[in-house]
């Protein structure tokens, strides 16, 4: 195996994988050697993104889905696994947040996003640890929040769903890891993407997509016999 691609040939799914976090991920195990399948709802952004991607010369499979429906997800992993093979990583990345006062939101509000944030990661894992367990080896990597450890006025849902995701990743370890399959959780502080405005802050000085990605890539290469379970990102100055 070249020593500058560590995880050539190697299937790594990655949802939300349009733009921001997800699509700098895919780059970055792209440039790694993996088999990139990305998914995302928007099927116009998501050509976009694999576009850029084959110009960057990974393999990329593009498939539309709705990550919170099963039906959506076993199209998804199968298509995945007959287009480019077995799925060795998983990268639960697709979230949306809600943001005001908890008490005012809307059934609805709380459904979205924990659907989107916590029970996606739930069915995807579902599909895809039958195979990596069958195959004694795999990693799933969950992009939490330091939301899933701070509350703050306004984040009652997103908060819920952040603390749940990293809950869920602690006890999928421990189920998963005596058959060699690596369960790991990434919790960023705020990030420079579309994914809020980030109102009176400074994005310089926030966390990148890419800062992100590398804290992939750091598991994705640990030695078989160890795993890192999780992952606390800060940016170094206060934006």
């Amino acid at each position: 195996m070249d020593s500058a691609k560590p995880v050539e040939g190697k299937v790594a799914l990655i949802t939300g994988a349009s733009r921001g976090i997800g699509l700098a991920i895919a780059r970055a195990l792209g440039r790694l050697g993996a088999k990139v399948s990305i998914c995302a709802r928007d099927p116009q952004k998501l050509e976009a993104a694999a576009a850029g991607l084959k110009r960057e010369g990974a393999t990329v499979l593009a498939i539309s889905a709705d990550i919170t429906r099963s039906s959506d997800i076993a199209t998804l992993v199968e298509k995945t696994s007959l287009s480019l093979g077995p799925i060795e990583i998983l990268v639960n990345n697709a979230g949306i947040g809600y943001f005001g006062p908890t008490h005012l939101a809307a059934e609805t509000d709380w459904d979205s996003v924990l659907d989107t944030n916590l029970k996606s990661v739930f069915l995807l894992t579902k599909a895809v640890a039958p195979g990596m367990l069958e195959r004694q080896r795999g990693d799933v990597i969950n992009i939490a929040s330091l939301a899933g450890k701070n509350a703050f006025a306004g984040g009652g849902i997103y908060c819920a769903s952040k603390w749940g995701l990293i809950g869920l990743t602690e006890c999928m370890a421990e189920d998963l890891r005596p058959s060699g399959v690596r369960v790991s959780v990434i919790c960023p502080g705020t990030v420079a993407t579309e994914f809020s405005l980030h109102a009176g802050k400074d994005p310089r000085k926030m966390l990148q997509p890419e800062d992100i990605a590398h804290a992939v890539e750091v598991i994705v290469t640990q030695a078989p016999q160890s795993f890192i379970s999780e992952i606390l990102l800060r940016p170094t100055q206060k934006p």
